[in-house]
């Protein structure tokens, strides 16, 4: 009975994290490009509290979501043409980048040094995939994919990275202590 209980609190956990997800997306500052927006914010926070599992799965619900045309990806868009379209690789990105972050908490320990190390490697992987659809999606050149892709986010992406791990540890370490949260991981 408690490790039902335990999963349906983690799935309405996951659930809220898809909508903060969607909530800090709408905080933007638009280039040319690509804005600049809440959302990576929110996939680390996600990934740093919920881990590689259910922090993963916060990201493909709020993907979901928005494929499916409610308005949550930034500037209040949705729509399967928005992950499909140029900037559809940050979205899709964001999914390993959710994994790979938990997963580094996860095998090393939820300290805000590692959590911010883990999130520098999520905004990478972010980036990396970003930067590649771009280039091909919008037929840009590699140098014009790079300046209009990555480079414009690589100091607000690391001061975010550092605001996920910390915040997020000791979000986490509030939620575990409240019992919010389990100690252990729980299997699905």
């Amino acid at each position: 009975m408690e490790h039902n209980r335990d999963r349906l609190r983690m799935m309405i956990i996951t659930a809220l994290f898809a909508a903060i997800i969607g909530i800090l997306a709408q905080v933007t500052i638009p280039l040319p490009l690509v804005p600049i927006t809440g959302q990576t914010l929110a996939v680390g926070l996600a990934a740093t509290i919920l881990g590689a599992r259910y922090g993963t799965l916060s990201v493909i619900l709020y993907l979901i979501i928005g494929a499916v045309g409610i308005p949550v990806f930034a500037e209040m868009s949705g729509g399967i043409s928005k992950v499909v379209g140029p900037t559809g690789g940050y979205l899709v990105g964001f999914i390993p980048t959710a994994y790979v972050t938990g997963l580094i908490l996860e095998k090393t320990n939820f300290k805000i040094p590692i959590a911010i190390f883990a999130n520098i490697v999520g905004m990478v992987i972010t980036l990396t995939f970003g930067t590649i659809w771009l280039k091909f999606a919008a037929s840009l050149s590699w140098t014009a994919a790079i300046t209009g892709g990555a480079t414009p986010f690589l100091a607000v992406g690391i001061i975010k990275a550092i605001i996920a791990g910390w915040v997020g540890v000791l979000v986490r370490k509030r939620l575990q202590s409240s019992k919010m949260l389990p100690q252990a991981r729980i299997s699905a």
